[in-house]
């Protein structure tokens, strides 16, 4: 038997839609189940335990923001990823999501090439069971040792720049807001500005002379490779 890539749950309230997704996911090796609306959702995410959860925000019965928080509470579902679905394309609502607990945001209409695209992006990481050094092709980043190697070459990195470096890294596709990158990386004791994780962002780009971190305007920054 074929192994599985990982298994996705797509919820939304448009059965076209999870048709059209639940094809092209399976199509490229994924588990896939799907809910039609928030209260399904909790029920199957149970039974089902999804690595990644498809939740579109406009739902009866139950709508996406409920069932995020309501998943997110649970600390069993700490490490699934959560990706919402939504025609809300606005930036208001994809703040909103993603400081409920949300990792990324797909606006529709949905591409399937791009969706897939970005499903593949979410389970690329690979992280030892230590959970102390995070794995990619020509990178590594060691957290016990606050060592980056590039291309088997080590970068040294200051504290905070290794730090935010390795923070996004840990949750690759992940937005990561602005207010949640101050409070991990330099903590509530701490006063400083926007500008602060600006520079970092820019030193670590240079550094590395590779882009592995983009920029999301308006929101925050995230880690791609």
């Amino acid at each position: 038997m074929e192994k599985k890539l990982g298994k996705v749950l797509v919820v939304d309230d448009e059965k076209d839609i999870l048709q059209i997704v639940k094809y092209n996911l399976e199509l490229h090796g994924y588990d896939v189940q799907t809910a039609e609306n928030g209260v399904d959702a909790i029920d199957k995410n149970k039974s089902f335990k999804p690595d990644l959860i498809l939740l579109d925000i406009m739902m009866p019965h139950k709508d996406g923001i409920q069932t995020c928080i309501e998943l997110r509470a649970n600390p069993e579902n700490d490490n699934t990823l959560i990706i919402f679905l939504t025609a809300l394309s606005d930036e208001r609502s994809e703040i909103r999501g993603l400081e409920l607990g949300a990792d990324d945001y797909i606006a529709k209409p949905i591409k399937p090439k791009l969706l897939v695209s970005r499903i593949h992006s979410a389970f690329r990481r690979i992280i030892k069971d230590d959970s102390k050094t995070i794995i990619f092709p020509n990178l590594e980043i060691n957290r016990e040792k606050f060592m980056v190697k590039h291309n088997s070459v080590e970068v040294a990195l200051p504290r905070k720049e290794f730090e935010l470096f390795a923070l996004l890294a840990s949750k690759p596709g992940r937005v990561f807001l602005r207010n949640e990158i101050l409070e991990k990386v330099w903590g509530n004791d701490v006063i400083v500005g926007d500008r602060t994780i600006d520079v970092h962002v820019r030193k670590i780009r240079q550094k590395l002379n590779v882009d592995y971190i983009q920029t999301v305007k308006g929101v925050g920054y995230k880690f791609e490779i």
